[in-house]
């Protein structure tokens, strides 16, 4: 196999990873007919490309219900250059770079999704700079209440 093949099965591997992460988030119904037909229940919801700051997510409410939508988070980044010549002899030659780093806090951010039967959800959300873990709140346009955790 020669050098060029090999890029190629390598950069085929990687574009089939899809990248980018996933995590389940969780909608516990606190209020509305949901919440009155089932207290226990519980809505898992799989957010898609977590390592960014928006991505897919898709859910089923009851009654196997689809409902895809989009969920985003507004996370600060910094962006430090660095370019220059250094007369120590660790460094010797000079320094030249890029760097990105997420800003420490609390995050806020948004879901919302449109279901199969025309139902909408939406929420808020805050999540820890850096993590894949917040909580927060939902509803629906059919009165239900949801409590948001991942």
């Amino acid at each position: 196999m020669g050098l060029r093949s090999l890029a190629l099965v390598s950069l085929i591997g990687l574009a089939a990873c899809g990248g980018g992460g996933s995590a389940s988030m969780q909608l516990y119904p606190l209020q509305g007919p949901i919440a009155a037909d089932d207290p226990t229940l519980v809505i898992e919801a799989k957010a898609k490309n977590t390592e960014g700051t928006s991505g897919p997510l898709t859910f089923r409410l009851p009654g196997k219900v689809k409902c895809e939508g989009t969920w985003s988070s507004l996370t600060p980044r910094t962006v430090s250059n660095t370019a220059g010549m250094s007369l120590t002899f660790r460094k010797t030659g000079g320094e030249l770079g890029a760097k990105t780093e997420t800003v420490a806090g609390v995050n806020t951010g948004e879901i919302y999704a449109v279901c199969a039967d025309g139902t909408r959800v939406q929420g808020t959300f805050v999540i820890g700079s850096g993590t894949a873990s917040g909580s927060g709140n939902a509803t629906d346009t059919n009165g239900n209440v949801y409590k948001l955790l991942f």
